[in-house]
């Protein structure tokens, strides 16, 4: 349940005089409608900066940890390049063997980019989808009080 989900509490005016909705002017009952749409905008925003926050944050700790692991990554594989160098240059002459392994290495390397570059282009975007959501519920329930 949505804190806006009850109404506002009445000025002290209006408790005073135990006044009900059904009594209130047309005036009244649209100043109480834009105080209630305003408070109900200004909290979907709300909701959805925290959540957009919260994703951001837990993805920033997530890049940092990828990052450290891929450098050890790269590192341990640029060794075994030079071994698979080093190894080769025992039966070929040590410039073929460079070359061979440099040219499998950039196949490799272009695979993999080409692959990465396709699934990055249909990766959704970070939105907020559980504010999304509920402004969608919000604006059917408002659509059907307008009825």
């Amino acid at each position: 349940m949505h804190e806006y989900d009850q109404p506002p509490p009445l000025s002290n005016a209006e408790s005073e005089r135990g006044s009900h909705v059904a009594d209130l002017s047309t005036v009244q009952l649209i100043e109480r409608l834009t105080s209630q749409v305003s408070t109900l905008v200004r909290t979907e925003i709300d909701a959805g900066l925290a959540e957009v926050k919260s994703k951001g944050s837990r993805l920033g700790v997530g890049v940092g940890i990828s990052g450290a692991g891929a450098l050890l990554l790269f590192l341990g594989l640029a060794t075994l390049i030079a071994t698979a160098v080093l190894g080769l240059a025992t039966v070929l002459s040590a410039w073929l063997a460079a070359l061979i392994v440099a040219i499998v290495v950039l196949a490799i390397g272009g695979i993999l980019a080409a692959v990465g570059a396709s699934r990055a282009k249909k990766a959704l975007p970070p939105i907020p989808a559980d504010t999304a959501a509920r402004i969608g519920d919000d604006i059917t329930a408002v659509k059907e009080g307008i009825r």
